[in-house]
């Protein structure tokens, strides 16, 4: 598919290849219509909060005697029928979002694309360029491109001078290609984008777009990288890492004390040992004098007899 591509004038300067799965396909009304909602969903802040009887602060007395008043009863001045009471069945704080997959959301968007193109309200521009933000220039620009209604400039990459221009614009606004949604392009009348932005939106969504695989592997190395890796020197470490490693595996103190010992010979060896020297332990005693046992030096103790009857 070919579209036109104009200048800020107006003016057609040739015809840009476009990709056909991108902005040729046939629009499909009802993702279109689900990823709306669910863009317009997800926007919702769901903060609207009303208090309850129970969470209104009032007192907590019954309000009048039950019977022989000929009133209606009541039991709490903080219900629903009073004046500043709760209220019943108000909105809590909740949330609106919505969730669609990925391909969806891709088949929206072109979906979208393919419509402006279908309707005519596709417009390519080679390029925005702007010396200064100027909103006269924007708007110049807009009418000799043919936009009278709302638009949506899309350009490749964010312009803070674009976007300074277009800002006091009623119905205008300017987003970057990979920020492209379903609602902005539906809730404007027509679409002006660079050609860079086609580009980028093709690399986005188009059906060319190659994704890189990773591998658990890692990149290959060719086998001129092996070799010059092989050939390369080793690195030689500096002085301080070298310190440090050669004081890391340097032996312990006694390690270090044993190995700086002299061996010893096999005279030294022969030589008896010199007996050593025993604690001195009190003199032995007698028998006789040998303290005796507690138990043996305690005085038997006396066993009860009972008393036989003598008459028996």
């Amino acid at each position: 598919m070919k579209l036109p591509v104009v200048n800020a004038q107006g003016k057609e300067l040739r015809s840009l290849d476009v990709d056909d799965s991108v902005f040729g396909i046939e629009p499909n009304e009802a993702v279109l219509h689900q990823a709306f909602v669910t863009q317009r969903n997800n926007q919702r802040a769901g903060t609207a909060n009303t208090k309850t009887r129970g969470m209104v602060q009032g007192s907590t007395r019954k309000v009048r005697m039950q019977k022989y008043t000929g009133r209606a009863r009541h039991g709490s001045i903080r219900a629903p029928i009073y004046v500043g009471g709760g209220i019943v069945f108000g909105p809590q704080p909740r949330d609106f979002g919505l969730a669609i997959n990925k391909k969806m959301r891709r088949l929206a968007i072109r979906s979208a694309l393919s419509g402006k193109v279908a309707d005519g309200q596709l417009i390519v521009i080679d390029e925005l360029a702007f010396k200064a933000p100027k909103t006269k220039e924007m708007l110049s620009i807009l009418r000799n491109v043919g936009i009278e209604r709302s638009a949506l400039i899309v350009t490749g990459q964010a312009d803070r001078s674009i976007l300074a221009s277009a800002r006091n614009l009623q119905k205008t606004k300017v987003l970057p290609a990979a920020y492209l949604n379903v609602g902005d392009m539906l809730n404007h009348a027509h679409l002006l984008m660079t050609e860079e932005a086609v580009k980028v939106a093709e690399g986005l969504w188009g059906s060319k777009r190659v994704a890189p695989v990773a591998t658990a592997e890692g990149p290959k190395r060719t086998d001129g990288q092996r070799r010059a890796k092989a050939d390369k020197p080793a690195a030689q470490p500096e002085p301080a890492k070298a310190e440090a490693v050669a004081e890391a595996t340097s032996p312990k103190p006694r390690a270090r004390r044993a190995a700086a010992a002299p061996e010893a010979t096999a005279a030294e060896e022969r030589q008896p040992k010199r007996p050593t020297r025993r604690a001195k332990t009190a003199p032995e005693l007698s028998a006789e004098e040998a303290p005796k046992p507690e138990a043996e030096t305690r005085p038997a103790a006396r066993r009860r007899t009972r008393k036989v009857d003598e008459a028996s």
